[in-house]
């Protein structure tokens, strides 16, 4: 049986100690940014009176996606921390029958640092808002000179095959859209019309990319962790890391700008690049160049609108995968 959220720390402190010895489980609250999974901050205080700053992640109660696994992000994290990309250290992963009625894993917390936020979104609040048009941009480049940094690591070294997909196609392209087709499907019997075609302008204009790198997937501001100097601290969330094109993570970079800044009919702040000076410097730090970015833009939006559809099918939250539609057809058009 599942525990509920509020017996958690009595719960996890038992199996704490098996860890880390002697600790008792304190200062338990809950993340305030993500839903794909469900994420607890905590500290581990030791006899001597030590302090370990700890994360808990469970699944969460309705799944977003159908292959949501939480071994698979600690796998992506683990296999990481043999790089220099600043990833928070990975404890341990429990995936048999335990007291808590999950799987779970725990990592350590990353003090000393902020995100922008998702909600209200970083455009109208938070240390994005907040900091100056020069501080702004420099939010931006570190975005992404580290997604340059990931699509850089050979994922065939670091054991990343486990993130294929050969069972949904010959190519990673066949199984991008095969795969788009089934959580789609998976989350609505009805998905909008303007999401059929979009699988089905995929499916008519399939490419095969340069080179396949490790995709880290949520490739976004409010992803990483920065400094008060605003260099990058620590990048986070691996649950969508995926073998791909590269240009997929510069895309919902993209995206999911435009929902935080034009969906909404507000301007972007100033300071921030526009589309053309993102993809720009993206190709000057990578040192290639961008040729399938409407693609895998499409691809984004049809991505976005699963976990959207689930919560508006599952959750009773009304029909979210809207600021979908609205960008494909945008993109189509």
């Amino acid at each position: 049986m599942r525990i509920a959220p509020e017996d958690l720390p009595a719960s996890l402190e038992p199996l704490v100690r098996k860890h880390i010895p002697g600790t008792v489980v304190v200062n338990w609250k809950r993340a305030e940014q993500g839903f794909a999974t469900e994420t607890y901050l905590f500290d581990a205080v030791d006899p001597a009176g030590g302090t370990t700053g700890l994360v808990f992640r469970r699944p969460p109660e309705v799944s977003l996606f159908p292959d949501y696994d939480l071994r698979r992000q600690y796998l992506v994290m683990k296999r990481l921390a043999a790089t220099d990309l600043p990833v928070p250290a990975v404890r341990w992963i429990d995936t048999g029958p335990t007291a808590l009625g999950s799987p779970y894993f725990v990592m350590d917390r990353i003090d000393g640092g902020s995100t922008p936020s998702d909600v209200p979104t970083y455009h109208e609040a938070g240390m994005y808002f907040d900091a100056t048009p020069e501080q702004r941009t420099k939010i931006w480049w570190g975005c992404i000179d580290t997604m340059a940094r990931v699509h850089r690591l050979d994922p065939a070294a670091l054991r990343l095959d486990f993130l294929r997909m050969d069972h949904l196609g010959t190519d990673l392209i066949e199984q991008a859209i095969n795969y788009l087709d089934w959580t789609v499907h998976w989350a609505s019997a009805t998905p909008a019309p303007t999401i059929q075609r979009a699988l089905r302008w995929l499916r008519e204009h399939r490419y095969q990319p340069e080179r396949t790198t490790l995709c880290w997937g949520d490739s976004r501001l409010s992803n990483i962790l920065y400094r008060t100097d605003f260099e990058v601290l620590a990048v986070l969330d691996w649950e969508t890391a995926r073998l791909g094109d590269p240009e997929s993570d510069l895309a919902w970079l993209l995206f999911t700008d435009w929902l935080c800044s034009e969906f909404q009919g507000r301007a972007k702040l100033p300071g921030t690049p526009s589309r053309d000076e993102a993809i720009a410097y993206y190709e000057r730090s990578t040192g290639r160049p961008v040729r399938n970015l409407l693609f895998n833009e499409i691809l984004s939006a049809i991505l976005l609108s699963v976990p959207l559809l689930r919560m508006s099918s599952h959750l009773g939250m009304g029909d979210l995968s809207a600021v979908c539609v609205a960008r494909l057809d945008q993109l189509l058009d």
